[in-house]
C-alpha cells in the first residue's frame, strides 16, 4: 500500500531547515494517512444501525480495560497525539476524565513541542579550545625561537598550513 503523494505547494517548508523537511514530510504524510483511515472507518461505523455500534463500543471499551491493565503508561507517537488532540476538542469536559489523555497531559505536549522548535544547539560559551597538537607546535616553535614574537609565530604557523588567530599564541 503506497501512501500519496502530496503537491510541494500544498505544504509550505521554506521557514523549516533541509535536514528537519524529510521529517516534517514523513509525519505529515503519516498523519494525512491516519486520518484517512479515521474517516473510513466513521463512514463505515454510519453505514451500521445503533445495536451493532453499542456492541462495539462495549466491545473496544473491554478491550481498553484489558490493555491499561498490561500497560500502565502507552507509548504515543507524534502522529497518534494529534490526533488525540483533535478528538479531545470534540468532547465535552465532563467526559474527558474518563481518558488518560487530560487537558493537563495536552498542555504538557504543547509544551514540549514549543521547546524542542526552539531549542538551539548548545555550545560552550566563550572562545573555542585550540587543539592540543596545535598548542604543542606553538610552544615548540616558542621554546626553540625565543626572540620571535606571537606574530611571527603565527606567521610560522600560517606557513605550515596551521589555521589560527594571532591572539590565540
Amino acid at each position: 500500500m503506497s501512501v500519496p503523494r502530496i503537491p510541494s505547494a500544498l505544504i509550505d517548508l521554506e521557514f523549516v531547515p533541509k535536514r528537519q523537511r524529510c521529517e516534517h514530510g514523513v509525519m505529515a504524510l503519516r498523519l494525512l494517512y491516519l486520518l484517512l483511515l479515521r474517516v473510513s472507518r466513521l463512514i463505515r461505523l454510519s453505514r451500521l444501525d445503533g445495536e451493532d455500534l453499542v456492541v462495539e463500543v462495549v466491545m473496544l471499551r473491554r478491550e481498553v480495560a484489558v490493555l491499561r491493565r498490561q500497560v500502565s503508561r502507552p507509548a504515543l507517537q507524534p502522529a497518534d497525539r494529534a490526533v488525540l488532540a483533535g478528538l479531545v476538542r470534540l468532547l465535552p469536559r465532563r467526559r474527558l476524565r474518563r481518558f488518560y489523555v487530560q487537558p493537563d497531559t495536552l498542555l504538557r505536549w504543547r509544551r514540549d513541542l514549543v521547546r524542542r522548535h526552539w531549542t538551539y544547539p548548545s555550545r560552550r560559551p566563550g572562545r573555542p579550545s585550540v587543539p592540543s597538537g596545535t598548542v604543542a607546535l606553538v610552544l615548540r616553535l616558542a621554546k626553540e625561537n625565543p626572540t620571535w614574537s606571537h606574530r611571527r609565530i603565527h606567521g610560522g604557523l600560517a606557513t605550515m598550513g596551521v589555521t589560527l588567530a594571532p591572539s590565540s599564541v
